[in-house]
């Protein structure tokens, strides 16, 4: 297959509802906005510029990697770098992929470059940078920027992380700050940075204390979530990361069922009113009940802590939205994740139904509010589209059981409600497992499951896939 030709990112950044906004500035050590990390951007937002699919029929093409795909990148060529985990050997494999081509040879790979194997999170996140080069930490701590050309793969650079993470530690969360240094969080509690000479230096956090999450940066810092506290960080004169500010939370008794970790879930997420970033917000891990958490990025001064999911479970593993002065938060209390990484302990209770559960929160004068609950269970991680005004997930049909189906859905932000769903594809093979979409320059909307990766768009191939229908 060819590659496809250079596309133009840039179209739909002015949105439909001007309310949705504005989001950060674009890190210029990344590549193309709202394609080149997990969760759309370095400030983790989970909100893009992009079209999505919109909330009328769509199609389903079927991407069977043998591999679960929870980082799905699109470079300013067009191709889709997609960093996955083999099924066989559990060994983080990263794909090269043509998204405007069918499904075929090689499960729509154009190429295919194996890792070091490391922990279960470590080579989960990656990012894309400002040369389309998928950067990375792999399992033998190097820090590697994985080129691609004549649809080959290949490495670009090395830097070798091994004196500055200790034997039997793995990097959980990178991302690139707005002077091209590239920061790193360990699970053992390592954070640290990377200049462009290749230098790292490091600080860590209290003993106890693990970072299960990834990480997010902005103009302001770099801000990590460990399992018992928010940070955000700076770099000193000489290049060393300090603490700016810390802020506990409420960790709660136990890990929960559905969570991967004894702590919140969140990815820190920047967002704000004025410039998109002068908030950030996590969720915290309460036992009965658990709360939307923003804070200052510039004092770490709490202006909203509010209850959320009632309508669903007290969890949420997943990166909230944030764009302007909204949140929307996602549960995943009870998800049947199949595996938990080493040393997350035990949950309590052992085992509980899927309840999932989404909430909105807009901030105002006096705090923040709940705009609306309620008890959709999606199984991704969602993304609102500035350009259309629309939430997009993978919603589970079912609470946790080996036979519950998946279905697209086209979700209303200004109230909760479904405008359109489509099913998917299989059941527990097609498992999104909390795993991030990417929205693409072509407005099609590319979901990473358990044995490889779905395609839904307006102008899909449609192989698999059905006209959608309406539903609330």
């Amino acid at each position: 297959m060819a590659a496809v030709s250079a596309i133009t990112f840039g179209g739909g950044l002015a949105s439909a509802q001007p309310t949705w906004g504005p989001l950060a500035p674009p890190n210029p050590f990344l590549g193309p906005m709202g394609t080149s990390t997990m969760h759309g951007d370095a400030g983790s937002s989970d909100a893009t510029p992009l079209d999505g699919p919109g909330a009328g029929a769509v199609g389903v093409t079927s991407y069977p990697l043998l591999a679960a795909c929870p980082t799905v990148l699109q470079g300013s060529d067009g191709l889709v770098v997609a960093l996955c985990t083999s099924v066989l050997g559990q060994d983080p494999t990263v794909h090269l992929i043509d998204p405007a081509a069918p499904a075929a040879p090689v499960g729509g790979s154009l190429a295919q470059l194996k890792l070091a194997k490391g922990s279960l999170l470590g080579g989960v996140y990656a990012f894309l940078d400002n040369q389309n080069r998928l950067v990375a930490v792999d399992g033998d701590r190097k820090l590697q920027r994985v080129g691609h050309a004549n649809n080959a793969l290949f490495i670009d650079s090395t830097v070798d992380l091994s004196g500055a993470i200790p034997d039997g530690d793995a990097v959980t969360g990178l991302a690139p700050d707005w002077q091209g240094n590239v920061w790193f969080a360990t699970g053992g509690g390592v954070i640290g940075s990377v200049d462009a000479a290749g230098v790292a230096k490091t600080v860590a956090v209290p003993a106890g204390e693990q970072v299960q999450n990834s990480i997010s940066t902005s103009p302001a810092g770099t801000s990590v979530a460990t399992t018992h506290a928010l940070y955000q960080l700076s770099l000193a004169a000489d290049g060393t990361p300090k603490i700016d500010w810390r802020r506990e939370y409420d960790r709660g008794s136990a890990r929960k069922p559905g969570q991967l970790s004894w702590g919140t879930g969140s990815t820190p997420t920047y967002f704000g009113p004025t410039n998109g970033y002068e908030y950030v917000a996590i969720v915290d891990s309460a036992d009965t009940r658990v709360n939307l958490l923003v804070h200052r990025t510039d004092t770490g001064q709490e202006v909203c802590k509010i209850p959320v999911l009632g309508a669903g479970g007290p969890g949420s593993e997943n990166s909230p939205i944030g764009v302007g002065n909204s949140v929307f938060i996602a549960g995943t209390y009870g998800y049947p994740y199949p595996k938990v990484p080493e040393g997350a302990g035990p949950a309590v209770p052992a085992t509980a139904p899927f309840t999932g559960g989404m909430t909105r929160v807009d901030l105002d004068g006096a705090g923040c509010h709940q705009v609306w609950d309620n008890a959709l269970r999606s199984s991704a991680v969602p993304h609102l589209s500035t350009a259309d005004g629309h939430l997009y997930t993978v919603l589970r049909d079912g609470t946790g059981g080996p036979l519950d189906g998946y279905a697209f859905a086209a979700i209303d932000p200004s109230n909760g409600s479904i405008l359109n769903r489509t099913g998917l594809p299989g059941t527990t093979a097609n498992d999104t497992l909390q795993m991030s979409a990417l929205i693409t320059g072509q407005g099609d909307y590319l979901q990473g499951t358990i044995t490889g990766m779905l395609k839904v768009g307006a102008n899909g191939f449609g192989s698999l896939g059905s006209a959608g229908s309406s539903g609330s």
